[in-house]
């Protein structure tokens, strides 16, 4: 596989390449052999103060700039993303460790997708209304910084730029560490499309270093995070003492509600592929699956069988379903939570915090089933972010109500039922921001993001776009 390596010194920035302006270095690893694949500079105050101000100097333009050309240079990038589909795949593959056929389809696939939707809403969407006697104007809000995270490294890197630069908005984009080369890739697709220059950049560099200069410059109008809610908090903090703008997609503990009559082992099988897709590191996964009392045991013995067809494995293999998780650090945190699951008192069906037999090198757990979980367990209450499901019983509609509803999240879910219409019924009772109706797929034009501490504000189609507008009536 090519993969693109990181040079010591690659910072975008005003539409060139430049060297950064401090020594300092982050290493990136492969989590599947922990081989060293790349060496990226770690970015300091200096360098994001660089990359604001090509930001600022190009808003002027770039916000005057036609829709109709916006359109065309996100035309433009997604045509370069398209073109470099196999590298995204391959980096991804590499620094992340997601299975290869993931990559593709899912990793490297959604972004082309998603800036796509952005090219045609850039072309079309009213950027002025008449109201009355006013005439309502969607103006750019400024100068934002996109402050991304590992697990989806390019899909959320487009789900923050492109609506971004659709609006009329530039862009400091600083990505996780773990994940920092196919930034690098996208940057190299955003020069080749041809967008002026300080219009987009890139920066990067350690959070506590140049994602909290990005946060607290005075010159940027709005910050959009994604990550944990711990850091969430922070830059929430950040933000509002400065009264700038902000949004955030932060963490979730998403329930899959199996109603009685469901066609079981399609709702289990189908929730256990949610979770594992992605070795577990994804926000929205449906880890919490509720059952009625009555099948529970049954939908438990289910989810056993198939965890058996995860096994972990190298993300290269195209046969390979699950990958590592993306360091040691977080394969350490996962196994954590799966000793504390079993001190508190549940039980492991399959899994466990073991190392994974035959594998020597890597960062990977094995999938794990817990079950006899009550909803004061840690495991059902807090993010995990790792192959791990918890099988949850319950005795009627209200009582599962209360269980999907009692974290301090709220971002997906999803409800299972031989009838559509009591599904629906039950979803809207859900403090989620999204619920996924007996399989419903994925919609790039759906708004996505949380209720409660799983965030602020939303991603994706008009509504996404509409995080990056201010509004100005003129009354005449």
């Amino acid at each position: 596989m090519a993969v693109h390596r990181g040079t010591d010194d690659r910072m975008y920035i005003d539409g060139r390449w430049r060297p950064a302006l401090g020594s300092g270095t982050i290493d990136v690893l492969n989590p599947a052999d922990e081989q060293l694949i790349g060496r990226v500079p770690a970015g300091t105050a200096k360098d994001v103060d660089a990359a604001v101000g090509a930001a600022r100097a190009a808003f002027p333009g770039w916000a005057a700039t036609a829709p109709a050309e916006r359109a065309a240079r996100l035309t433009a990038l997604r045509d370069e993303l398209v073109a470099r589909h196999e590298d995204i795949a391959d980096t991804i593959t590499a620094e992340l460790g997601a299975p290869y056929t993931f990559a593709r389809k899912v990793q490297a696939g959604a972004p082309i997708v998603v800036a796509g939707t952005y090219a045609e809403l850039a072309a079309d969407h009213p950027f002025e209304e008449r109201i009355g006697t006013s005439t309502v104007l969607h103006e750019p809000v400024g100068v934002v910084a996109a402050i991304t995270p590992w697990n989806y490294p390019l899909h959320q890197v487009v789900a923050k730029v492109a609506p971004a630069l659709a609006a009329g908005c530039t862009v400091v984009l600083k990505p996780a560490e773990d994940t920092p080369l196919v930034a690098q890739l996208f940057a190299d697709a955003v020069h080749a499309a041809g967008l002026p220059p300080g219009v987009f950049n890139l920066v990067t560099g350690a959070g506590p270093v140049a994602g909290q200069a990005l946060a607290e410059h005075p010159e940027v109008d709005l910050v959009s995070f994604t990550g944990s809610t711990e850091v969430g908090r922070r830059i929430g903090a950040i933000a509002g003492g400065a009264v700038k703008r902000v949004a955030l997609e932060l963490g979730g503990k998403s329930a899959s509600v199996i109603l009685p009559g469901a066609d079981l082992a399609r709702a289990v099988t189908a929730g256990l592929a949610n979770v594992l897709s992605n070795a577990g590191q994804t926000c929205s996964a449906w880890t919490r699956v509720l059952v009625d009392a009555d099948r529970y045991e049954e939908a438990v013995k289910i989810a056993a069988e198939a965890a058996a067809g995860y096994v972990p494995g190298d993300p290269r293999d195209p046969g390979t379903r699950l990958g590592p998780l993306v360091s040691a650090r977080q394969r350490d945190r996962v196994r954590g939570y799966i000793e504390r699951g079993t001190a508190e008192g549940a039980r492991i069906v399959t899994g466990g915090p073991e190392p994974v037999a035959g594998l020597s090198r890597g960062h990977y757990v094995s999938p794990t089933v817990f079950a006899d979980v009550t909803p004061e367990m840690t495991i059902a209450q807090e993010e995990i972010f790792g192959p791990v499901v918890t099988f949850l019983p319950y005795t009627d509609e209200d009582d599962a109500v209360r269980i999907a509803n009692g974290t301090i999240y709220g971002l997906g879910g999803a409800v299972w039922s031989a009838d559509e219409a009591t599904a629906v019924a039950f979803a809207r009772r859900l403090r989620t921001g999204q619920v996924d109706i007996n399989g419903g797929r994925f919609n790039p034009m759906a708004p996505f993001g949380g209720y409660k501490q799983s965030g602020v504000g939303r991603e994706l189609g008009v509504h996404g776009l509409a995080e990056y507008l201010e509004m100005k009536s003129l009354q005449f």
